[in-house]
Formats: structure tokens, C-alpha cells, sequence
């Protein structure tokens, strides 16, 4: 297993329904995340936000969709967009109180447009973890440049999932085209 592969300090809840190729991604987003905070010179409780929201954001991803729906409460959205909201009501339930944080897991899959920093960072990371396989170099470009240009970095990805889910045929979630008309 690589450094880019391993799942050292991924520390997910004794609940989590993860598998190691999961567990592998979840790394790669704490890690991108944990390096913007350090060149962003974060504060301590901000940082460990970021880093909280990278760890968790698919603590349940492959989680069976009855317990999604169970947890989410939502019984119409495709099941593939259920994890995030079901991981923040996981959390909540838990005891997590930081807003931020449940809101960047909760909808770190379609975007949100009343983000802050923590969701659009999650958002970021998501999509430019290294581990994945499409334009490889044009997303460690972006991943390079994100303490240098937050908000245009994260307007760029915005647009590339946009273009990626038009061009697929996807349909479009309204959080996702408020997000899209808040950053444009």
C-alpha cells in the first residue's frame, strides 16, 4: 500500500460503514485537507473542523440505503447522495454541536451555497483527492493552488462538476445550481 493509499489516523466512528478502498479516500481528503489548513495557517479549532469534516464526510458511504433513508429521513433522493446527509444526522445525534461541520458532510456531495470555509474546503477535497483517476494533472494543479486562490480554485471545481453531470446526463440538484449562481 502507497502513502497515497494508506489509511494511517483514519479514526472513524465505531458506527461507520466503510470499506478500505473508502477508507483510503477518506485519508487522501484529511490529508489535502490538513495540508491547506497548515499553508492557509488556520487556527487550531478551525483546522481540526477541516480535518474532522475529511474524516467523516463518508463514514457511512457504504452503508446499506435502508439505514440512509432511516437516518436522512429522505425517501426520494437517489440513494448515492444519502450518505452525507445520514452521516451529519449520525453525528448530531452524537453530540456534534459545530454547525459547520455537520452542514460541510451533510451536503458535501451536491454543494451548498450557505457554505463556509469547511464545506467548500470538504467540497474541494472531495474532488481533488489525488486518488482518483480522471484529469489527474489538471486536479493536482487545483489542489496546488488552493492557499493561494481559495475561491477561485473552488468556483473552478463548482464549474468542472457542473460540466461533468451535464455531460453524463446527470440531472442537476437545486443546492447544486444555487451553489453554481452564488460563486459564478
Amino acid at each position: 500500500m502507497s502513502a497515497v493509499d494508506s489509511t494511517e489516523g483514519v479514526d472513524l466512528p465505531p458506527w461507520a460503514c466503510a470499506s478500505e478502498a473508502r477508507r483510503a479516500h477518506i485519508a487522501r481528503v484529511a490529508a489535502l485537507l490538513d495540508r491547506w489548513a497548515r499553508e492557509l495557517r488556520l487556527g487550531a479549532a478551525e483546522a481540526r473542523s477541516w480535518r474532522d469534516a475529511g474524516l467523516w464526510h463518508d463514514a457511512l458511504r457504504d452503508a446499506p440505503e435502508a439505514e440512509l433513508r432511516a437516518l436522512s429521513g429522505d425517501r426520494t433522493s437517489p440513494a448515492n447522495v444519502l450518505h452525507g446527509p445520514a452521516t451529519a444526522a449520525r453525528l448530531s445525534s452524537a453530540g456534534e454541536q459545530r454547525q459547520e461541520l455537520l452542514e460541510a458532510i451533510r451536503w458535501h456531495t451536491v454543494g451548498s451555497a450557505a457554505w463556509g470555509r469547511c464545506g467548500r474546503a470538504l467540497y474541494m477535497a472531495d474532488f481533488l483527492d489525488p486518488g482518483r483517476s480522471f484529469a489527474r494533472g489538471d486536479r493536482a494543479f487545483l489542489a496546488a493552488h488552493v492557499a493561494d486562490d481559495f475561491d477561485g480554485v473552488f468556483r473552478q471545481v463548482v464549474r468542472q462538476r457542473l460540466e461533468w453531470s451535464l455531460r453524463e446526463g446527470k440531472g442537476l440538484f437545486a443546492e447544486t445550481v444555487a451553489l453554481w449562481n452564488a460563486v459564478r
